[in-house]
């Protein structure tokens, strides 16, 4: 990459591709790219580099081994948005029976 213009466009490309944890120039002039990702498409990646910037190439590819992440503190639950609909009220009256029964037992 030989101007400013040519590594952000470079750097976009990179950004958006699925898997792509991770973009950063590299190289003593500033002109390769580092790409950290999980699933990453080294050929599909490269083809769109070559659509932007008409030349791109993968010099190494290979598997990072992970190393113990410091255990982030738990966060604390995100506030949930619940949309409740009132229900329609139903209301209910107690009639009393104008007749009452002649036997009741109780």
């Amino acid at each position: 990459m030989h101007c400013s213009k040519c590594r952000k466009k470079a750097l976009k490309v990179a950004a958006v591709a699925y898997g792509v944890t991770s973009v950063a120039l590299h190289g003593p002039e500033n002109d390769k790219l580092m790409i950290l990702g999980d699933g990453v498409d080294a050929a599909c990646l490269t083809e769109a580099l070559r659509k932007k910037l008409c030349h791109a190439s993968i010099e190494i590819v290979e598997e990072v081994k992970d190393t113990p992440k410091p255990v982030d503190p738990p966060k604390p639950p995100s506030p949930q948005i619940i949309i409740c609909q009132p229900q329609p009220f139903e209301y209910y009256r107690v009639v009393p029976d104008p007749t009452p029964a002649p036997c009741t037992i109780m």
